[in-house]
């Protein structure tokens, strides 16, 4: 996989302009893009400059993006979709496909709880409009219970986690890389993945002014996806092992998926039906052929 995404960013890195000035400005969640493109040389050779900003999650990764202060990074469909409804000038150009066994609603082992219908009134610690907040909505679906049959606590991953092993909580609800340090550490045990339930979709997403004076760099940055950064082997190694994480363009089968993403989210109320953007609208699919072109 790693030869494989090598070989696309080296093939996308001749759509970019040659102007040494140019700066493309990249949000990075911990555990994604950046230290793949290191790692495998591809920033040393670049006709422009990466500068990078790491944020613990999607949420302020986003804000940061409607602010300005970058341009572009990689957020999972839930806080995606979130934006978008928000009115967030901001497109996804490419979507990420995976299994979902790293996004999941976690106990501590000892917990009594074995079922999703076990959570009826439990505390859940996730980020507000996350993949966690989702994963959480799709399985109360499907076991026929309604979004407010529990009680979320929105918190950061860190937080979030601490507050599992001390007892705050009785669930937490995340995504990987925390999900596989967690289990690990044999600190958690899983009720409910999103296998089944949630798409398996991440973005690679920019904002409105990125797309418009800076698509041929955003094109090379579409390229590289990811490796964990600062974390022991096992972590990143369980991850990608089971994920099997693959780039996909944006075509009708992503836009449909998206579309199930905002239904959800309006069905739990957490969406204003009126404010629900449509998924055609939010999607990019201009960088489908550079991708082809290389596969």
């Amino acid at each position: 996989m790693v030869r494989w995404l090598v070989l696309i960013a080296l093939a996308l890195a001749s759509l970019a302009p040659a102007h040494a000035e140019e700066v493309l400005r990249v949000g990075d969640q911990r555990g994604n893009a950046r230290a793949l493109m290191e790692a495998t040389g591809v920033l040393d050779s670049l006709p422009y400059r990466l500068e990078w900003s790491e944020f613990p999650a999607a949420a302020p990764l986003l804000e940061a993006l409607n602010a300005g202060v970058i341009d572009a990074g990689g957020v999972g469909d839930g806080p995606f979709t979130f934006a978008a409804a928000a009115g967030v000038p901001v497109k996804a150009f490419l979507a990420f496909r995976n299994r979902q066994d790293g996004l999941a609603i976690l106990v501590r082992p000892d917990s009594a709880i074995r079922s999703v219908a076990d959570l009826q009134g439990k505390r859940i610690a996730t980020n507000r409009g996350s993949i966690g907040h989702q994963v959480v909505l799709a399985a109360l679906e499907e076991a026929g219970l309604p979004a407010d049959s529990v009680q979320f606590r929105f918190l950061p991953p860190a937080d979030a986690k601490l507050a599992l092993t001390s007892g705050a909580v009785d669930a937490w609800s995340t995504w990987e890389p925390y999900t596989s340090a967690a289990e690990l550490a044999g600190l958690v045990r899983v009720i409910r993945d999103g296998n089944g339930i949630t798409p398996g979709l991440s973005y690679a997403v920019a904002s409105d002014a990125a797309l418009k004076s800076k698509r041929a760099l955003l094109a090379d940055y579409a390229a590289a996806w990811s490796r964990l950064i600062g974390l022991p082997e096992a972590v990143p190694l369980r991850w990608f092992g089971r994920a099997r994480y693959r780039t996909v363009p944006i075509d009708d089968t992503v836009i449909a998926d998206e579309q199930r993403i905002i239904d959800l989210y309006v069905r739990a109320g957490l969406i204003p039906a009126a404010r629900a953007p449509r998924a055609e609208a939010i999607l990019d699919t201009g960088f489908s052929d550079a991708l082809a072109a290389v596969r």
